[in-house]
């Protein structure tokens, strides 16, 4: 569960306020709305990565306001992926586990499910920077969910994508729903992922409210 309790957010000049929304848990969310609008810096602040000036932040019906990054258990793809590009799929994937200190062999396994779950293990030994726009998104959405958070948090994970490229992912996704216990939220611009993948549509308006609609097509 991701719920927002009257939470204000200042970034820079920007500030949004009173923000408030519930996302039961195993849903999947969209958040949509404007360019401009404050969805990036919404999702920031649910991961810890930018401060909260009021209100509350839980997960799981546990405060994580000021926790740290870290410690809030969240798998994050921000728009541009944040892979790293001279290390191997296999290395990226890994990379939260070492840094968690699993086991080398509990490592090697979770990426070999990984890998089968997203349709990359042709592709672990290879380089990032010469995937394609596709292969990238599959392996950094491998990376978010690598140590099993609770959440996941999707920076319009297929707004660089062409139409063939889109549709696998959108399939992905629906795998990656039915198969993980995961909370996922989702900031698109295109309300037809909305209607494809979510449980629930959030519409952040001009005044900077949440405005909350159940998927009845899902």
């Amino acid at each position: 569960m991701i719920e927002l309790q009257a939470v204000d957010i200042q970034a820079g000049s920007f500030r949004l306020s009173d923000v408030s929304f519930i996302i039961p848990t195993g849903e999947y969310a969209i958040l949509m709305g404007k360019t401009g609008r404050g969805k990036t810096t919404i999702l920031e602040a649910i991961c810890g990565l930018r401060e909260v000036q009021n209100g509350f932040i839980l997960i799981d019906n546990q405060d994580v306001t000021q926790w740290s990054p870290g410690a809030r258990h969240i798998g994050y793809v921000p728009q541009d992926l944040a892979l790293f590009p001279t290390l191997s799929v296999r290395e990226n994937l890994a990379f939260g586990l070492r840094l968690a200190k699993y086991s080398r062999s509990h490592t090697a396994e979770r990426i070999e499910q990984l890998a089968d779950l997203l349709g990359i293990s042709a592709l672990l030994s290879r380089r990032v920077q010469g995937l394609s726009g596709g292969e990238s998104q599959r392996v950094a959405l491998g990376r978010a969910l690598a140590a099993w958070p609770k959440i996941l948090i999707l920076d319009e994970p297929l707004s660089a994508l062409d139409m063939d490229t889109r549709t696998e992912m959108i399939e992905l996704l629906r795998t990656v729903k039915k198969t993980t216990a995961v909370t996922i939220l989702h900031v698109t611009h295109n309300p037809g992922e909305a209607t494809q993948v979510a449980d629930l549509r959030l519409e952040l308006t001009a005044a900077g409210e949440i405005h909350a609609f159940r998927n009845t097509s899902q």
